[in-house]
């Protein structure tokens, strides 16, 4: 189950990611309390859906040159200025709060200018972790790097929660910027890193338009690949129930700063459970479109159990089980691509892929927003939950591709030894 860790740069990469991670959910539960403390109680779900709109945009216009870049450029020196650029916007948070400004449109724009920054982390990132492990070990270095994340799901907004409740929220971004130099240390730590393959025509010296072209008709034309995407950005776009936690928390279940810290929480705590789990059962997985499937519907229908929800504790494990299906989800939608994706174009295909992962959440927190401003949150809730049950029988349907996909992984002979565990080559 740990097997990936047995490569030097990976377990370095791994354990500072970790840390980061844990920054980066500290921020992202801090900045949504924040909002709503500075708006007036009838425009908190506008405001608490803006917070998604201005991380997505950025994601959007970047993601495509984040890709490209990932292909060109070397992803051991993108992802320390990426390292570099996140702890300098954190900082500018820590200092906007502690000086207890009264207008909410900075935190906006920092938010955007983090999301831009962000954009080029994932696709230089998981490019990275398939170069650092050998391609028979790539299930279980994403599973370990899946269930790395939930912890700091868990570890992040439990900790956000506390911070606001005994000190302040200035603090919680203070945290956050000061975990970015785990990551910046691990890179720096790390030897005999493979060079990125720049094999591909045109990609190899320049960015260009056919470059970037040239990844998005490899993502449309593989099925298997386009579905995976599709499926991720209709799912958490109807279902993403994120931004209305502070609602649920001060209006609805009234637990304050740290039950809202706790809910925050909730599916990381079940995402780690799922992951566990996968990393023992993933590469024995046959039928992993058809699992695909079914994680997502669960998704869905825990997302509808969250959303009628009246006590604390129902609250906390229906949340707690949209994180185990969304874990699930991840872990074999991530493997399918990145085994289907040859090594030159990983980094453009992640970066078209932002748009649906990363876009999805952030526009349906837009979406979720302003449904509860019309209809309440609850209602909101709800009917995302429906939305995302629609959309994946949709994709299942036309996509009769994913329904049959079966994994084709080599793993060496036995007698073979393996790769050098310290150099990770």
């Amino acid at each position: 189950m740990l097997s990936s860790l047995r490569f030097r740069n990976f377990r370095l990469l791994w354990i500072g990611l970790g840390v980061s991670f844990t920054g980066t959910f500290v921020q992202q539960t801090a900045i949504l309390w924040h909002v709503s403390l500075l708006v007036p109680p009838g425009q908190k779900g506008l405001a608490l859906g803006l917070v998604g709109l201005v991380r997505a945009v950025p994601v959007i216009i970047f993601s495509l040159i984040a890709g490209l870049a990932a292909d060109v450029i070397d992803r051991w020196t993108l992802m320390l200025v990426t390292q570099i650029g996140g702890t300098i916007v954190a900082a500018l948070l820590a200092v906007l709060a502690f000086a207890h400004i009264q207008v909410v449109w900075p935190l906006y724009v920092l938010a955007a200018a983090g999301a831009a920054i962000g954009a080029f982390d994932p696709p230089s990132r998981q490019s990275m972790v398939a170069m650092l492990v050998p391609r028979h070990e790539l299930s279980n270095a994403i599973s370990l790097s899946t269930a790395m994340m939930q912890t700091a799901s868990v570890a992040g907004p439990a900790a956000a929660g506390l911070l606001i409740a005994q000190s302040s929220v200035g603090w919680a971004y203070v945290v956050d910027a000061v975990s970015f130099s785990a990551v910046i240390v691990a890179l720096l730590l790390m030897r005999d890193v493979p060079a990125t393959d720049r094999s591909t025509v045109h990609a190899r010296d320049q960015f260009s338009i056919a470059a970037m072209r040239e990844g998005l008709s490899f993502v449309f034309r593989e099925p298997v690949v386009r579905s995976t995407m599709l499926i991720d950005f209709f799912a958490t776009f109807f279902a993403s129930a994120t931004a209305l936690l502070p609602i649920f928390a001060q209006d609805i279940l009234h637990v304050g700063a740290t039950g809202y810290g706790l809910l925050s929480a909730a599916p990381a705590v079940g995402a780690v459970l799922a992951t566990v789990a996968m990393m023992a059962i993933a590469p024995r997985i046959a039928r992993q479109g058809v699992l695909l499937l079914w994680a997502v519907v669960a998704y869905g229908l825990a997302t509808i159990a969250f959303g009628v929800s009246t006590a604390f504790w129902l609250a906390f494990a229906t949340f707690a089980m949209t994180g185990a299906a969304d874990a699930v989800s991840t872990v074999i939608r991530n493997v399918m691509r990145q085994l289907e994706t040859p090594d030159a174009m990983r980094g453009r295909m992640v970066g078209v892929n932002m748009v649906f992962f990363m876009g999805g959440p952030q526009l349906g927190e837009l979406e979720a927003g302003l449904a509860a401003q019309w209809i309440g949150a609850r209602l909101s809730v709800v009917t995302g939950g429906v939305g995302c049950l629609i959309a994946t029988a949709v994709i299942a349907a036309v996509t009769p591709a994913l329904t049959r996909y079966r994994p084709k992984v080599a793993r060496p002979a036995a007698a073979a030894p393996p790769a050098d565990p310290v150099s990770g080559a």
